[in-house]
């Protein structure tokens, strides 16, 4: 950061410590000759001379000309409205004394905008404030990054827009350094991203810029990057990477600040004080979010779809738009893909415990109609593929929502089915997904637990999975029936359409467990239910039970014939070598 000194003089400026009684600050300067000029400066007041001030100052020369007053007496004056107010005027002060001052692009802007107020022009004395701060705007602050970017956020808080005369020459400036290409930079500063030290470099990263720049306000921001983007020099990523940045250091993710993204106010602090601080920065950020969302290009790929739906998170939590919200769905849904299970977890603003499945499913449905619009064959396999994706990450996002021990079952059911049959070609992910639910809800009826358990497709269960789910006996006794007969089936095809494969024995161990234990526990139920309540003949655990039976004795007598089989073979050797 470059400086600018001028002046000369030692600072002789005090604080007359006595006058704090009476609520405001009194300020002197160190002098032979009584003050003969008063100036009100907000809660401060000056004690100063009229020869020094009076000479390069046209807006005080036409206030105390136009004042009537004792010349025995200081002239008071009041600048209340001057711009920067006490510290800018003091720097305009002190340069009217000789005393010596440093310019910066910290300080600049409020002393040029008070310095222009007090009319410290060349028309009024030659070598004024005014020319020398131009002269340092021009040959320094413009031609400096740090200093551009420090001058341009300076003169936004204090004016806004109507500072054109400095607002816009910095964004200019800062616009024509992002344009740049990366081996034309002055990399004098160091470079903060995660992972960039780690990295062998050589030269300037291709987003140098987007950090420095999300220090700017939304407005500002928008301003540089809506230039940068009309020039089309940059690609859409790389805007992208801006937008990211700007969005992580001004809008912090609800699913990792619990809903307290705003953080606690002081307990000194009323209820009334606290809401009201609490609704201003959820609005600041609600504007944020929304102008964020707007200033996304519409390339494909220009953002991830981590960060699509991490704003999505935000907004939800800060109560965006409809259309936004309608937004952000559409894109994240298109590149669901690229997003894992924890990104669609989506908090609800009203409970951040909690989650909101229905924004999940939503976007899950917008990725689900790109295959209902025809595409060329390389298309068709790139969409299969990231079906594939989604898949899995839908069946981890379900062994999340399954934890929730007050999740309702029907809900459960319905979210599983969003995705249709012929899009799971592997059911590991479902198994893991209903198992975690069984787990958490163990008072689950057996009705309920069968519903939940025909998701499961047994065909599409891994060899290691399908062994697991045979074992636990969370499963009903239909489920893990289901599973032998699939094992029976796969094992039969693979010892060859005219052999006998004797079944696992322990297979054949667990139907006849699961069938006592299933046949004790429905007596236990007769016992405790009422005559009213009792299951009918022929009913579904009746036919379960059978069916286990009969899955038994073909079992045991598969069994024995395998056994027969195999003494028979030997005693045909036997007989053979006795030959």
């Amino acid at each position: 950061m470059k400086y600018m000194k001028l002046g000369s003089k030692p600072d002789t400026f005090y604080t007359e410590q006595a006058v704090r009684v009476y609520l405001w600050l009194g300020r002197s300067v160190v002098s032979d000759i009584p003050a003969d000029l008063i100036i009100h400066v907000n809660n401060t007041k000056y004690q100063l001379h009229k020869f020094p001030l009076l000479l390069k100052c046209g807006h005080l020369q036409s206030l105390c000309s136009d004042t009537e007053a004792d010349e025995q007496l200081p002239v008071p004056v009041a600048l209340h409205d001057i711009p920067g107010g006490e510290e800018a005027f003091e720097i305009c002060a002190k340069f009217c004394y000789g005393i010596a001052i440093s310019i910066s692009a910290s300080n600049f802007v409020p002393a040029m905008l008070a310095a222009r107020f007090l009319r410290m022009t060349e028309h009024v004395a030659k070598g004024n404030l005014v020319s020398k701060l131009d002269t340092f705007f021009e040959s320094c602050v413009l031609h400096g990054w740090r200093d551009s970017i420090a001058a341009l956020q300076a003169a936004w808080r204090i004016s806004g827009w109507s500072e054109s005369r400095i607002v816009q020459p910095c964004v200019d400036s800062i616009v024509e350094k992002i344009l740049l290409p990366p081996s034309k930079v002055a990399w004098s500063y160091t470079y903060t991203r995660p992972g960039y030290a780690k990295r062998a470099h050589q030269s300037v990263p291709k987003d140098w810029w987007t950090e420095d720049i999300s220090e700017l306000d939304i407005e500002v921001f928008r301003s540089v990057v809506s230039t940068v983007r009309a020039t089309r020099m940059l690609p859409s990523p790389l805007i992208g990477e801006a937008l990211h940045v700007y969005a992580c250091k001004h809008l912090p993710d609800p699913l990792y600040t619990g809903g307290s993204a705003n953080g606690h106010a002081s307990q000194s602090q009323s209820s009334s004080s606290t809401a009201a601080a609490a609704e201003e920065a959820l609005a600041k950020q609600r504007r944020v979010l929304e102008t964020v969302v707007t200033m996304i290009p519409s390339d494909v790929g220009s953002v991830t779809g981590r960060f699509l739906l991490r704003l999505l998170r935000v907004a939800n939590y800060v109560g965006a738009s409809s259309s936004t919200r309608a937004q952000l769905i559409r894109q994240a849904g298109s590149q669901l893909d690229e997003a894992k299970a924890v990104d669609l977890l989506i908090p609800l603003p009203s409970d951040p415990q909690a989650y909101d499945v229905g924004a999940a499913e939503a976007v899950l449905e917008h990725f689900l109609t790109q295959f209902q619009r025809p595409a060329a064959p390389e298309e068709r396999r790139r969409m299969n593929v990231a079906m594939e994706k989604v898949v899995r990450i839908f069946d981890e996002y379900l062994q999340t929502i399954a934890l929730d021990s007050e999740f309702p079952i029907g809900r459960f059911i319905d979210l599983a089915e969003c995705l249709p049959g012929i899009a799971r070609n592997n059911h590991d992910g479902l198994y893991h997904a209903v198992d975690t639910y069984l787990k958490e809800h163990p008072d689950l009826s057996k009705a309920d637990k069968k519903r939940l358990c025909r998701l499961i497709d047994c065909r599409k269960l891994s060899t290691d999975v399908r062994a697991q789910a045979v074992s636990n006996d969370r499963m009903p006794l239909r489920t893990i029936v289901q599973l032998l007969f699939v094992e029976q089936e796969r094992t039969t095809g693979a010892g060859g359409s005219h052999s006998v494969v004797p079944p696992d024995r322990a297979s054949v161990d667990t139907v006849s467990r699961l069938t006592a234990t299933g046949r004790e526990d429905e007596a236990a139920d007769m016992d405790h239910k009422s005559d009213v309540h009792r299951p009918r003949r022929g009913g579904r655990e009746e036919r379960a039970q059978s069916e286990a039976a009969a899955m038994t004795r073909s079992l045991s007598a598969s069994t024995k014939t395998a056994a027969r089989k195999d003494r028979t073979v030997e005693e045909r050797g036997s007989r053979l070598r006795n030959k």
